[in-house]
């Protein structure tokens, strides 16, 4: 059986961005609704492990940029 549902433009080209090819739009729908919401993960860290994941992500992000900037002055010199 189906139902049929009425969405907006938005709404439709936001579900359409997230199909892929060989999904119905059922699919896609049942595939985003059982996604976790990041608030279904809100306070599940301790203060100190959420301050050691805060200083991790930090420091990748900075040694992403150095590494980000090095191939880009190679670039450049090439």
């Amino acid at each position: 059986m189906s139902k049929s549902i009425r969405l907006s433009e938005e709404a439709y080209d936001r579900l359409a961005a997230h199909k892929r090819e060989d999904e119905t739009f059922s699919e896609v729908v049942l595939r985003l609704a059982g996604e976790r919401s990041l608030l279904d993960l809100a306070g599940i860290l301790s203060d100190e492990e959420t301050d050691a994941l805060r200083e991790a992500v930090s420091e990748r992000r900075g040694r992403r940029g150095e590494e980000l900037e090095a191939i880009a002055e190679r670039m450049r010199e090439a």
